[in-house]
């Protein structure tokens, strides 16, 4: 069974959506626990670079396992202010702890109505469960 947090939004293609706590403008992407399990042990990231402005849904990044490469599409419109360099020495981090060390990259939100089309905790779990 997939862990699926309570507190935060997901996408269709499995990327998950966090606000950060101290700037709700900011949003926290990385991809879902269910998504690291399809893809097995991850061995190399690809992330945006800071200052890269993305709409909803554009690739912007991948995910390498010795199975596949995954692109990461973005969530929402915006720019990309910060992004996990961790991620590029140590990819694992991604299935070891994708909702905390594993996060990808922080967008300032430009389109914050896109948020409301996100799927809730519940939502995604019935997705999850219908692709299994």
């Amino acid at each position: 069974m997939s862990d699926i947090q309570k507190d935060r939004s997901y996408t269709k293609d499995h990327e998950w959506v966090l606000l950060d706590e101290s700037d709700k403008s900011i949003a926290i992407v990385g991809i879902s626990d269910y998504a690291q399990s399809q893809l097995g042990d991850v061995v190399m990231v690809e992330l945006p670079e800071v200052g890269d402005t993305v709409d909803q849904d554009e690739v912007c990044g991948a995910v390498e396992s010795p199975k596949s490469v995954s692109d990461v599409f973005s969530p929402v419109t915006g720019e990309i202010v910060a992004v996990n360099e961790e991620l590029l020495d140590q990819p694992e981090l991604v299935n070891a702890k994708p909702y905390e060390e594993g996060w990808m990259f922080k967008i300032k939100v430009t389109e914050a109505k896109e948020l409301d089309g996100l799927l809730d905790a519940a939502g995604y779990q019935e997705l999850v469960e219908s692709a299994q």
